[in-house]
């Protein structure tokens, strides 16, 4: 797993803020909007296209994109989904989320699903499937999607293997839990020490990791308010937060 980007929607730092962390010299406070990069199997699987997609892909030397799964449908989750294109040229990008968020998707970025008006350019390819409960398999890699709330709306995490990701996670329904058994990694949202309202923080976050009982987990999704060598410190064993360019192996 290589964390393509761990930051909010805003990113940090964060235009026109002058507080510690986003002025901070530490590389690992420097955080792209969040996703994931999967590989299984020798595929590649991307969760959610950020917004500096293009930029994560050239950092980290991504060559293809065998399947991308949508968490949900918020702009830092979906606005990079125009630099798929380079990823397209060996043929479609299958591509999965819950009915509701292609839905989304196809209306937002109408332009690469409706015949092209002129040649030049270029648009993503990309085949639209729904992300099927129990378990779908996206290029080959069994994928079980899990449904998890995002203040009133139901989005999806995703299980490959003994690894889970939930970000932008508020609530964790009894229904999900069971997805959630055995896991060697869990990879969980936890924006901000103070409460949120569609966010877990961090000690709502660090209450679900012990409930839940990964044997290591990893937070995301941080807002400038968390610095990264403070919070390290202060977390647990088995919980460490994630950064930019980090990757995981199980």
């Amino acid at each position: 797993m290589t964390f393509l980007g761990t930051g909010t929607s805003h990113g940090i730092p964060v235009a026109g803020c002058a507080c510690p962390v986003c002025l901070s010299p530490d590389s690992r406070n420097k955080r792209t909007r969040a996703s994931l990069l999967v590989e299984e199997a020798g595929r590649l699987i991307l969760i959610d296209t950020a917004t500096e997609l293009r930029l994560q892909a050239i950092r980290e030397g991504i060559k293809t994109i065998d399947a991308v799964l949508y968490t949900h449908a918020h702009a830092d989750h979906v606005h990079g989904i125009d630099d798929l294109r380079i990823f397209c040229y060996r043929g479609p990008i299958p591509v999965y989320g819950s009915p509701g968020i292609l839905r989304e998707i196809k209306h937002r970025f109408d332009y690469i699903f409706r015949p092209p008006r002129q040649q030049g350019g270029g648009i993503p390819r990309l085949r639209m499937y729904p992300a099927a409960r129990p378990v779908f398999t996206a290029c080959g890699v069994p994928v079980t999607p899990i449904p998890i709330k995002h203040g009133s709306l139901t989005i999806y995490g995703y299980r490959i293997g003994d690894m889970a990701y939930l970000t932008d996670c508020s609530h964790i329904p009894d229904a999900s839990r069971p997805l959630l058994e055995n896991l060697r990694v869990l990879i969980l949202g936890a924006l901000r020490s103070r409460p949120h309202p569609t966010h877990f923080c961090i000690e709502e976050a660090l209450a679900e990791i012990r409930r839940i009982g990964p044997r290591q987990a990893y937070l995301t999704h941080f807002c400038h308010d968390i610095d990264h060598e403070t919070i390290k410190k202060e977390l647990p064993p088995g919980t460490a937060p994630s950064y930019d360019g980090l990757k995981v192996s199980l």
